[in-house]
């Protein structure tokens, strides 16, 4: 059987990155390899202040590697101008500004400003890839309207979409989902990966957003203090442990079962009967209200959901602990 190749869109091998000033060089990382798959969306996670930045830099060509290589489609980004990079990775920034009285449509026409220049005449070609990432990210019902009148949902995907009219091998997005709410983070994540499989795009996120990012990345790249870059599915990274990595001490860890991150186990004593992820709740809200240690047997069950503690009968948890308190 012939074996899949993955096609490589970016690649850095043993980089070492950092900031000159004069004579005197300051390594922010070092040690780093990894590859960046086209059709796949990897996400970028760490603390902040660990080099994620210097790293989206380094590959927009803004700072040069103290050593090792960093290439895009198989050649050295050093080999490449600001203008040709531009045509061939597309950037979307934590809070871009532009003005409000803007449409939709003329920011994403902006997309195709490495291929026209300032002038900004559109072809043919530019007009077809234009009114194709309206579609692409579904907002062609708002090309004309204006940004100032936009959801920031919303003007998020324009700004998704004014990459995509640039028409490169990469997107690299930094917080795409930062001040938007739990629906939105989850639909831009989704298009996200819909948009790097569908176009067969390198899409590069970095996001502080570990419990959406597990569900839609197919691949992780984790930065920490001190410690080489780890690349992997997410699952891999979680099932092996090297997640808890991104974790700021022992007091936390990523439960295998919950699929996200709490507060390691403690010494509270609960005898809860009940369906499983009834009791996990009933845990949670004790341990929240500062109750360690129940005397006796609490139940819970559902249809209608009502819990007995000491032959008293409650409705919610909130009865439940105002008892327990009294």
């Amino acid at each position: 059987m012939e074996k899949f190749q993955r096609h490589i869109a970016l690649e850095g091998k043993e980089l070492s990155l950092g900031y000159r000033k004069g004579k005197t060089s300051k390594e922010i990382l070092s040690g780093l390899n990894f590859q960046l798959f086209s059709g796949e969306m990897t996400c970028l996670l760490g603390p902040n202040g660990v080099g994620k930045s210097t790293l989206i830099k380094a590959i927009l060509g803004q700072i040069a590697p103290f050593s090792g290589n960093l290439s895009l489609e198989g050649k050295d980004i050093k080999t490449f101008s600001l203008e040709s990079l531009a045509k061939q990775i597309a950037v979307v920034l934590t809070d871009p500004i532009f003005p409000g009285n803007m449409t939709v449509g003329q920011l994403v026409a902006l997309g195709r400003t490495p291929h026209t220049g300032w002038s900004g005449r559109l072809n043919e070609q530019d007009r077809f890839l234009v009114e194709k990432a309206l579609s692409d990210t579904k907002i062609t019902y708002l090309q004309d309207e204006r940004l100032s009148e936009i959801s920031d949902g919303q003007r998020q995907k324009a700004m998704i979409a004014r990459a995509l009219a640039q028409d490169g091998q990469v997107l690299i997005l930094d917080e795409p989902t930062a001040h938007l709410d739990l629906v939105n983070r989850f639909e831009i994540m989704s298009l996200l990966r819909d948009i790097a499989v569908n176009r067969g795009k390198g899409i590069l996120v970095v996001t502080h957003d570990l419990d959406i990012a597990i569900e839609t990345a197919d691949r992780f790249w984790l930065l920490n203090c001190g410690t080489p870059l780890i690349s992997g599915r997410p699952e891999d990274l979680i099932l092996s442990g090297q997640v808890n990595q991104l974790l700021p001490s022992d007091k936390y860890r990523f439960n295998l079962i919950r699929g996200r991150i709490e507060l390691e186990g403690d010494a509270s004593e609960f005898w809860i009967e009940g369906p499983q992820e009834l009791v996990f709740w009933v845990k949670k809200s004790l341990r929240k209200a500062g109750i360690s240690e129940v005397q006796g047997q609490i139940t819970i069950q559902h249809n209608p959901l009502f819990l007995t503690y000491s032959g008293q009968k409650f409705g919610t948890l909130e009865g439940l602990i105002q008892y327990l308190k009294t």
